[in-house]
């Protein structure tokens, strides 16, 4: 007998997921542009030890996107990419993360909310699903370090 729809469906394990809540001190559009547009991201995205060199997007579904973390203790760069799947400015982006030098760390699908309150901005950020526990303890550890980043360069605009 045949599942039906309403009793198949597939769970995350919720182990390998990572889930962020920030609120930052500015307008949802003001986030959202520093989410989207690479003059922007390039100011935050990386965690403090692994800033951004260079970032590209091409922010619209189908679009690609790509980064570049770079060492500040001159170790080496990291490369970072994926493509956009959904972009409803300024309130949803859906896209993939791959890392491009460690093939043994699945792809994972960031969604990311922006709630308007005002003169903040409550993101909720979700990521899934890690190859490991580990790996998503690491993204954690990377993300909150970008966040505190952005936080930061918020202050500045």
């Amino acid at each position: 007998m045949a599942a039906s729809a309403a009793s198949s469906s597939v769970k995350e394990p919720q182990e390998r997921v990572l889930v962020i809540e920030r609120r930052f001190s500015a307008p949802r559009e003001l986030v959202w542009d520093a989410f989207t547009r690479p003059e922007h991201l390039v100011h935050w995205m990386g965690p403090r030890r692994h800033p951004a060199a260079k970032f590209e997007a091409d922010v619209r579904p189908g679009g690609k996107w790509r980064g570049c973390l770079r060492a500040t203790d001159g170790s080496g760069d990291l490369w970072q990419g994926g493509m956009f799947h959904e972009v409803v400015r300024p309130e949803r982006l859906v896209y993939t993360f791959q890392w491009d030098r460690h093939p043994e760390q699945t792809e994972t699908i960031i969604t990311i909310t922006f709630e308007d309150e005002g003169d903040r901005t409550l993101m909720r950020f979700h990521q899934a699903v890690f190859s490991t526990v580990p790996s998503r303890d690491d993204h954690n550890q990377g993300w909150n370090s970008c966040f505190d980043r952005l936080d930061d360069y918020l202050k500045t605009l």
